[in-house]
């Protein structure tokens, strides 16, 4: 029996009937969008991610666009970004017409180097063409950047620092989330995630009241909030009363259900994904490069990835076991056709190109049982062995 990547019906059996409950009262509610379940589960969010203010919305990136849009990120600025990472994060920036910069990754963690970060902020400024507005650090494979030496670097430049949580809401750093860093930290709900819905949604974690006005008015196509018509009559729903130029970022009021359902459970699902961390490092770290997470990180192992010379032989090997495999990112943002016009930090990107022809994960979720994942580290030591 072949084994599963990510077990999402193992999940779903432990939530059982209350999860079916959820879904059906909002199907017999008929609040479809924007309903009663949406504040309920921004401020459940707020509260495990340490923010005051939450912003649902429909797509993890929305939730990377909207903060651009309200800062007012467009034509000739520079956002700052690993290109070791899926294509949305780099992507946002041309839909408000500014242009990424690429900077390279740390050699262990596969997060954004602070020091490049550092050096290509500084050659951009030194060349004049764009000016410097932003920072997107990624919590890669579901462990927090390095936030403080990032952070350091985008206050000194006076640029702002989103955290991309999209594979790691939910990772700390010596016990803080990565909001204490950053500016906003955005978040995705896609099934996959750590912290997944029943389809798209995503989520803005934000320190600041009229920043967070700001973005409620933005997510649904610039309607006037409160701050918008205070001093002024207007008797009417406040989304026929448009400020600004916003966008559809609705979250659908099922996702909402689905996630609150999802959060009773995602604190020990995250002891739990660390447990199988730990037994795939001790199987593996002689004869694989095993992750390694920054000092006093807590990850949430969205993916398990190790590193060979052998990726495709050893893909291969597994797959005849019937062993699921997974390669996250093989061909870097900025080696794409469509990126490729766009500057990178000084010196290129070495680290993520060596990485993109090295690395593969394997099946990680907090319902691996020992027996398990006992067959996936004897397969690969049985590769390792027969090509030592």
């Amino acid at each position: 029996m072949a084994i599963p990547f990510i077990d999402l019906q193992a999940q779903r059996a432990r939530l059982g009937q209350p999860l079916e409950d959820a879904i059906l009262a909002v199907v017999r509610s008929g609040a479809f969008i924007m309903g009663p379940d949406i504040a309920k589960l921004e401020a459940e969010l707020g509260r495990f991610g340490q923010a005051p203010h939450v912003l649902t919305c429909g797509s993890g990136t929305e939730a990377l666009v909207l903060p651009l849009m309200a800062w007012g990120i467009g034509p000739g600025d520079a956002v700052f970004c690993p290109s070791f990472t899926f294509a949305a994060t780099a992507e946002v920036m041309p839909l408000v017409g500014a242009s990424p910069v690429f900077v390279d990754i740390l050699d262990d963690t596969y997060n954004l180097d602070p020091v490049k970060l550092d050096a290509a902020i500084t050659a951009v400024k030194a060349e004049g063409k764009l000016v410097p507005r932003a920072v997107i650090a990624v919590d890669l494979f579901g462990q927090p950047a390095d936030y403080p030496a990032i952070s350091e670097v985008a206050q000194r430049h006076g640029l702002k620092l989103i955290a991309d949580s999209a594979q790691g809401f939910g990772c700390t750093l010596n016990g803080q989330h990565p909001i204490h860093w950053a500016d906003v930290t955005t978040t995705s709900f896609f099934p996959a995630k750590p912290l997944g819905c029943y389809g798209d949604g995503g989520a803005i974690l934000s320190k600041d009241a009229g920043f967070h006005d700001l973005l409620m008015s933005l997510r649904v196509h610039g309607q006037a909030v409160k701050s918008d018509i205070e001093g002024r009559t207007f008797d009417h729903d406040p989304k026929y009363l448009n400020m600004r130029v916003g966008m559809n970022a609705r979250m659908d009021t099922i996702q909402a259900a689905v996630l609150l359902q999802k959060l009773t459970i995602f604190e020990d699902e995250i002891r739990a994904r660390n447990v199988v961390a730990d037994r795939y490092a001790a199987g593996l770290s002689n004869v694989v490069t095993v992750p390694k997470v920054i000092a006093g990180g807590t990850s949430v192992w969205a993916q398990y990835t190790i590193e060979t010379p052998d990726r495709d032989g050893l893909i291969a090997h597994l797959k005849t076991a019937e062993i699921p495999t997974a390669v996250y990112y093989p061909i870097p943002i900025h080696r794409q056709g469509v990126y490729s016009v766009y500057p990178q930090g000084v010196g290129g990107l070495p680290v993520t190109e060596a990485k993109s022809e090295r690395v593969m994960s394997l099946p990680m979720h907090p319902y691996l049982e020992a027996d398990v994942q006992d067959q996936i580290i004897s397969a690969i030591r049985a590769y390792a062995g027969r090509n030592a």
